[in-house]
């Protein structure tokens, strides 16, 4: 049990991917507390998660695009299990779907609010105490939008490419406490997100991305299980001093990367950069 007298945050974490890596942090042995906004949908979260496991599973509901309900997150975490050593930042929203001359501004603001904001307190939050402990695990969730343009979908995309900077920023900053941190791109998973893309419709959503969208409905989408199990692994020992990466969990080799460690650390590999034209084999610029 990979995960076994660890601790762990997972916000999120009362539907979909956040489920998913809740369950499978406790199957391989975590003590786990999930948030979200919703206390129903919660409450039947901890219970599926409890049944048949010796872990301790708990609920809270937080909004932690707020700073009060990330520290209390926190606190309640602490109180819980005594330690910290997992926070996986899963909360986020696509926010409205549109030209961004149209869209609701509030809306679109607070969008970012929650998948930015909601990635930044929890870890503002949980820092101190893991830097105490001189040791942490850090997993930021990011998406399509932080690799590659969005249209009519330009909050999720800007807040979560904000996200994967973040991450490679603060893994810098913490980089000599013990403390890792990266982000994963799960692949396009069928989750509400998806039913929201497919209910707003080719006029808002734009009819390629409604089009892909469909496909991937009827496809099945990436495996919430793959990226749960990526999830597991860099909350795990095994990745440690793995940090500052975006890392696929559909495309990349996660499991082999501990073999790169020396590499990885010196490099800009899994990481955002801007492409000149000598990278696409061009001799001007």
């Amino acid at each position: 049990m990979r995960l076994d007298g660890r601790a762990a945050v997972v916000t999120g974490g009362s539907q979909g991917l956040g489920l998913a890596v809740a369950r499978a942090f406790a199957a391989e042995g975590a003590d786990v507390l999930i948030c979200g906004r919703g206390e129903e949908a919660l409450e039947n979260a901890r219970a599926s998660l409890s049944a048949g496991t010796g872990c301790r599973v708990l609920a809270a509901v937080a909004d932690v695009s707020r700073p009060d309900d990330a520290e209390r997150l926190v606190s309640a975490a602490l109180n819980a299990f005594g330690r910290l050593d997992v926070l996986v930042n899963n909360a986020g929203v696509y926010g409205p779907m549109g030209l961004l001359e149209d869209v609701d501004w509030g809306e679109w603001a607070r969008a970012v609010e929650i998948n930015l904001l909601g990635t930044v307190l929890p870890c503002r939050a949980a820092l101190p105490h893991m830097k105490s402990a001189g040791r942490g695990k850090i997993v930021n969730l990011s998406g399509g939008g932080a690799t590659a343009p969005m249209p009519r979908i330009s909050a999720y995309a800007a807040s979560k490419a904000a996200v994967v900077r973040f991450t490679e920023t603060l893994a810098e900053e913490v980089r000599q406490e013990g403390i890792d941190v990266n982000a994963v791109a799960p692949g396009a998973l069928n989750t509400r997100l998806l039913e929201q893309v497919l209910s707003a419709g080719a006029d808002k959503v734009g009819a390629d991305y409604y089009r892909k969208s469909v496909k991937q409905k009827e496809e099945g989408g990436a495996s919430m299980d793959r990226a749960a199990a990526l999830c597991v692994f860099l909350a795990s020992a095994a990745s440690d001093g793995l940090t500052g990466k975006l890392i696929s969990a559909v495309w990349d080799p996660w499991d082999t990367l501990p073999a790169h460690a020396a590499v990885l650390g010196e490099s800009d590999i899994y990481t955002l950069r801007r492409i000149v034209p000598q990278d696409r084999g061009e001799d001007w610029g």
